[in-house]
């Protein structure tokens, strides 16, 4: 598959590729990316290198789709359909998502994932999209509900990021789910 650029009112959203990688690098300095993501802590220019290597082979075998996020032109976040698996009743894959530390809290995961999901649902014929983060995560899980996904349940010990194991939270969406949120019992507690 070849990549697609994906515009909202105030994001591109296209493949990283090879002026991409200083800003990665930089972006994945910040101990909050290291701590809720599978990156690897120490984050090198070499680790951004063989990620941009790496999304184009995504792209090419449609396994994953990942978009770099920006915004006036600057790289602001990333974010991608990974695990994509097809299937002749839709497939199905795994959102997921950072932001850098200055463009949190001003709604773009929410913008971008939502251009993201339609794009899932609408081109690759996906029936299902699910939500993963390292259980505590409040800020994915807040983004995971404004845009309707459902919380599902506690998944132990299933996330792998470096040398450690720690518990999941899942929650999924459906093609034809309303969108509207609802209640997570994990953040309404």
């Amino acid at each position: 598959m070849e990549p697609v650029a994906l515009t909202t009112d105030r994001l591109v959203l296209r493949a990283p590729g090879e002026s991409d990688v200083d800003a990665i690098t930089e972006a994945c300095q910040d101990s909050d990316i290291q701590r809720w993501t599978t990156v690897p802590s120490p984050y090198a220019r070499t680790d951004a290198e063989e990620f941009v290597r790496l999304v184009a082979g995504w792209w090419a075998d449609g396994s994953e789709t990942v978009w770099t996020v920006r915004l006036d032109g600057a790289l602001v976040g990333m974010i991608g359909l990974h695990r994509i698996v097809p299937h002749d009743t839709g497939g199905s894959a795994e959102i997921g998502f950072w932001m850098t530390p200055a463009s949190r809290g001003h709604g773009y995961v929410v913008e971008a994932a939502t251009a993201v999901i339609e794009w899932g649902f609408r081109q690759l014929g996906l029936a299902r999209i699910e939500w993963r983060a390292v259980a505590g995560n409040v800020p994915s899980a807040r983004a995971a509900r404004a845009l309707g996904f459902r919380y599902e349940g506690l998944l132990r010990q299933a996330f792998a990021g470096g040398d450690r194991r720690e518990d999941s939270w899942i929650a999924g969406i459906l093609r034809d789910d309303d969108r509207t949120p609802v209640d997570w019992a994990v953040l309404d507690a």
